[in-house]
Parts: structure tokens; sequence; C-alpha cells
């Protein structure tokens, strides 16, 4: 597993699981001091987006259709403006944001790299799902910063976009079957590797029997918001 936070723990603190645009689904979950402390919260989170803009600028470039180009183009700039929101938080609260997103950089690059697939379409789907996922724990971690959560919150919150890379997926795997075979595998390894990404979020060791526990019910919410990601796309989970 990665192991990404290695600064020193937080006070205890509670946090919420919210799924965007579904608050039954919200649960209280007592993550003590498993949560990272406020600079690696924003670092990572800022980096991520950073690291999503540059994925869907490259899939621009490799795709000659004008109205695909026109589509990746508002989900990459909407990550762009989301990346530019947690920089400026990370200037009034926390430090410069080079050397606070700098420690992650190799990391993400690594899981970015790793989920870049072999053809657009299932790098395409790599951001839906991991940035989907990954957005929905970043919404978890957020209830436990106060006023730099909140704000979090809704920087996270905002529309992404990303219903333009759903309609474009959706379009393919309805027409090719063969396609549509391939994305599901692919699909399945991108949760694996995500969860994993999630998980190495919350300690710097192996997590013990009772703080997984603790996390179970945030990562059962997250798959069932995962789910309904992939019922959207014609896709099972």
């Amino acid at each position: 597993m990665v192991n990404w936070f290695w600064r020193r723990r937080p006070p205890a603190r509670i946090l919420k699981l919210r799924s965007r645009g579904d608050l039954g689904d919200a649960r209280r979950v007592d993550f003590a001091e498993l949560a990272p402390d406020v600079a690696t919260f924003l670092g990572q989170a800022a980096y991520l987006q950073l690291g999503y803009f540059e994925t869907l600028t490259r899939l621009i470039r490799a795709t000659p259709e004008l109205a695909e180009k026109e589509a990746l183009s508002l989900a990459a700039g909407r990550a762009l403006r989301k990346h530019r929101q947690i920089v400026r938080l990370i200037q009034d609260r926390v430090g410069d944001p080079t050397e606070v997103m700098l420690p992650f950089r190799e990391q993400l690059d690594a899981f970015r790299g790793a989920t870049i697939g072999a053809r657009p379409r299932e790098t395409m789907l790599s951001v839906y799902i991991t940035a989907g996922m990954l957005d929905d724990f970043y919404l978890a971690l957020a209830s436990g910063y106060g006023t730099t959560g909140r704000r979090v919150s809704e920087i996270l919150g905002e529309a992404s976009d990303r219903e333009q890379l759903e309609e474009l997926l959706r379009a393919t795997i309805e027409s090719d079957d063969e396609m549509r075979s391939l994305l599901s595998m692919w699909a399945r390894r991108l949760v694996g590797d995500t969860l994993l990404v999630a998980r190495a979020a919350l300690a710097p060791e192996r997590l013990g029997l009772d703080d997984e526990k603790r996390v179970e019910p945030v990562f059962t919410a997250l798959m069932a918001a995962h789910a309904r990601r992939m019922d959207a796309l014609g896709l099972a989970a």
C-alpha cells in the first residue's frame, strides 16, 4: 500500500460522509486520529484536481472529433477551476501551495499513470470513476476541518461537467458490445486501485481491526455511490 501521510496525526475529529446529491446516504463515523492534518488534506486534494486536468488535456489532444474535444474541454476546465480554488485556500490558510502539494506529486502521478488506459475511452472512464470516488471521499473528510472543510465541500460539490464524459461513455457502451465488456473489466480494476488510495489516506500504517470497523460504513457508501454511477453508464458495478 502506498504510504502518503507521514505527517503527525491530528486531534480527534468527527467526519461525515455525504454523497453529492444524495443526503440520504450521509453517515457519521468517528475517524479519531486516522484523518490527515489540514495541509495534507488540502495538498492532496489540490494535486488530484490538477492531475485530472492533465489527463483530460491529454485526451483532448488524442481526440479527433470536435464535439468530443468540446466535452472534454468542459470537464478539464472544471477540474482546473477546482484546483485553483483549493490552491487559493492553501495560500490563505496554510502556506505556499507548491510546498504543500510537492510531497504527494510522485505518489499521485504514479496512481494516475497506472489508471491511463490503452485506449482513450478507458482513460476517460478512469477519470469518471476515480474522480467521482475520490471527490466523494474528500467530501467525507472535509466535514472535520471546520470552515476550511466547508469551503472544500463547496468546491468539490460544484458541477463537475463529468456528465459530458458520462454521455460519451454511455454512447460507446450502448453501441459497442466489445467495448462494453472491456470497459466493465477496466472499471473493476480501477475501483480496487482507487479504494487503496482512499484507504492509504487514513493512516500511515496498516489499519487495525477496530479501525476497519470504523471506516467500513464510509467505504460502503463510496461503493453505493459508485454503483449508481455505473448504472448511469449502463455497466454493472
